[in-house]
């Protein structure tokens, strides 16, 4: 773990994400034992590597492979009948590969027709995900897409289709995007100066997103809506 943790570090500071003096500011360790660290002259105590953790944003589970995580995965492999269970989870865990049961709200039956019917937006690097999530949005946020709900939306997201193009011709789609350690629910448009994310509601702004891959920030289609007032 320490080692992918060394990988991911020197990643962000060639990439200029990252400086050895930010990382000891947010840490409280000197640049001296940062140092020492990223070139394995020394490993971290249990404490020390949680602080590197928390002032880097990441959690035990983006350093482990996806493929040691499905031993611990929460699939929805469940099948009652014609029923497949999809996990509800946080935003903050909806852009990670796999669900594991620490960042499950709980379980949602869908219909495994429904679900086999679906069809994923091409070749994309995302074979390993967990396919489907529930996203539960309040009704502050729902009210942006869905106005005439008056209360929370549940959305089930295909994290396979994170094209831009139409899933079906002549009408829109609707995608869960990742902003920070949330996820607005937008339609969703390129432009020159980046992603725009329009509402369906005009008494909500459109955001603009600096121009980025639509993969690296794009959860998924919202595949189907449950409105519940």
């Amino acid at each position: 773990m320490q080692e992918c943790l060394r990988r991911e570090l020197r990643r962000r500071i060639a990439a200029g994400e990252l400086t050895g003096t930010q990382l000891a500011r947010r840490t409280g360790f000197t640049q001296a034992h940062i140092s020492n660290f990223i070139n394995r002259k020394r490993g971290l105590k249990l404490s020390a590597l949680d602080r590197m953790l928390k002032a880097t944003g990441l959690t035990v589970y983006d350093l482990l492979d996806p493929h040691e995580l499905t031993r611990h995965v929460t699939l929805p492999a469940t099948r009652e009948g014609d029923f497949l269970d999809v996990p509800v989870v946080d935003p903050a865990a909806a852009m990670r590969p796999v669900v594991v049961r620490e960042q499950m709200r709980e379980v949602l039956k869908f219909r495994r027709a429904f679900l086999d019917h679906l069809r994923p937006s091409g070749p994309v690097d995302r074979k390993g995900w967990t396919r489907f999530v529930a996203l539960q949005l309040e009704a502050s946020e729902a009210a942006a897409m869905w106005p005439e709900a008056g209360g929370r939306v549940t959305v089930l997201v295909d994290r396979h289709y994170v094209s831009l193009g139409p899933y079906r011709s002549g009408k829109r789609n609707i995608y869960a995007i990742q902003t920070g350690a949330n996820v607005l629910v937008r339609y969703v448009e390129s432009s020159e100066r980046g992603l725009v994310l329009q509402p369906r509601d005009s008494a909500f702004p459109a955001t603009l997103l600096p121009a980025s891959a639509a993969s690296d920030i794009v959860v998924g289609r919202i595949a189907q809506a449950s409105l519940k007032a």
